[in-house]
């Protein structure tokens, strides 16, 4: 079987997780290669539900080994938090997961700078979840980031940490008018960390290398979406990684090459949580009631997602630079009961209609939506698991996605459980 990546289309959200999930027992290995503790992908297993951050969904298929990749801003409070929960049922991760030693680390100057920059935006917000993510990443850039290989020679660690945190405590005294950070304090914290992160500390190039060369199958998990890729997406309003398939190389340290299929998830309607443009918004009643009956509410933040109708120009868009085979739609369900459902084709600004979707942020907030109308199927399509059983206007809707998107839909989920899934 071909090594496969699955990626998000659209602002993050699509339910990656569960997809993840769903695939996992076809493959040895599952890879994060990107993002951090602002991913949210959520999983429910009968009457239980899995919310990870960091770790790979894959986790809880005990014969599988999954891999924190270099591309991961790395939070080593929230990595072993995930652990405990999952030992408190009974889940045990030794031996099946492995962090790169070449991942930066997140440190409590990285949240606490997050705030303070997001605050100073005003109305220019960009809607970070607050957890560190883009000042990690911006240290890395510069080159004056700590990596978990660091992180475990606790000499050399000290050193770095500390003229971090002094370089920090004078933007974050003279700039922003706050309070100091101790290093000593965040060196006591985090030598303990260290201590329980250490096991799973691998080279995990060698590791994905060897596993190439064994002809293992690997899985590689996109985080949040194309739509937020910090070069490819809603810049600025994006997030501080390639979220898109081109991340999985640098984020893993494999060749793209390696890389044979890539499945896009997108939901039947569009989401996005924080600000940015998003041209298919739905406002008062109608995005409200898509809101409460698709649970929208952020599985990191829980704050409400912004709900609208589905965007054929922003996955095109996904398709396009992520090279994408095939497409799974998610939460179908969510539209039983709308007798007509709208389908963005275009954009339209003024005298201009755009047909691919544009880097002008200008255009993205103030354009209008063309759509096309079909009709809905008003039924519950909650307890369908063949194709054969799905209303004729559902189908027509896939199809008319499949039609405009130029790519063929492979799976539909109908419901949050691992159960409601259809092929088709």
């Amino acid at each position: 079987m071909a090594n496969t990546c699955v990626i998000g289309l659209q602002w993050g959200d699509e339910g990656k997780g569960k997809i993840i999930d769903i695939l996992a027992k076809d493959y040895d290995i599952i890879a994060r290669y990107q993002g951090g503790g602002n991913a949210g992908h959520t999983l429910i297993i009968g009457d239980e539900k899995f919310i990870f951050h960091l770790i790979p969904s894959g986790i809880l298929h005990k014969d599988k080994k999954c891999v924190i990749g270099n591309g991961i801003v790395f939070d080593p409070k929230l990595f072993l938090e995930e652990i405990e929960g999952l030992a408190n049922k009974n889940i045990n991760v030794a031996g099946n997961l492995f962090v790169s030693d070449r991942a930066h680390v997140v440190f409590p100057y990285h949240k606490k700078l997050d705030l303070l920059q997001e605050k100073q935006k005003g109305n220019s917000m960009i809607g970070t979840t607050g957890r560190g993510i883009g000042p990690c990443y911006t240290d890395k850039i510069s080159r004056e980031g700590i990596r978990i290989g660091e992180l475990m020679d606790l000499e050399h660690f000290k050193e770095k940490l500390k003229k971090n945190v002094e370089e920090k405590n004078r933007v974050f005294v003279n700039l922003y008018k706050d309070e100091p950070d101790s290093w000593e304090d965040i060196y006591e914290a985090y030598c303990a960390y260290a201590d329980k992160v250490a096991p799973f500390v691998s080279d995990t190039v060698d590791l994905m290398a060897r596993a190439i060369n064994d002809n293992k199958k690997i899985l590689f998990e996109g985080a949040q979406g194309a739509l937020l890729d910090v070069d490819f997406g809603t810049y600025p309003f994006t997030t501080s990684s390639n979220s898109a398939a081109g991340g999985v190389s640098s984020g893993i340290g494999v060749s793209p090459k390696q890389i044979h299929n890539i499945i896009g998830i997108t939901k039947a309607y569009t989401t996005r949580v924080g600000s940015g443009p998003f041209p298919t918004e739905v406002d008062g009643e109608q995005g409200e009631h898509i809101r409460k009956k698709g649970g929208e509410f952020g599985s990191t933040t829980g704050r409400p997602r912004r709900c609208g109708w589905f965007d054929a120009v922003a996955i095109q868009h996904s398709v396009r630079i992520s090279g994408v085979d095939s497409l799974i739609v998610t939460k179908l369900d969510v539209l039983d009961d709308q007798e007509t459902i709208s389908i963005c084709t275009g954009y339209k600004k003024n005298s201009k209609l755009y047909s691919t979707f544009p880097a002008d942020i200008d255009v993205l907030n103030n354009c209008e939506p063309v759509y096309k109308e079909v009709p809905g199927w008003c039924e519950d399509i909650s307890n369908v698991r063949d194709v054969k059983n799905l209303p004729e206007n559902a189908i027509k809707y896939i199809r008319t996605i499949e039609e405009i998107v130029g790519v063929k839909v492979e799976k539909i989920s109908v419901g949050p459980e691992r159960s409601q899934i259809i092929s088709i």
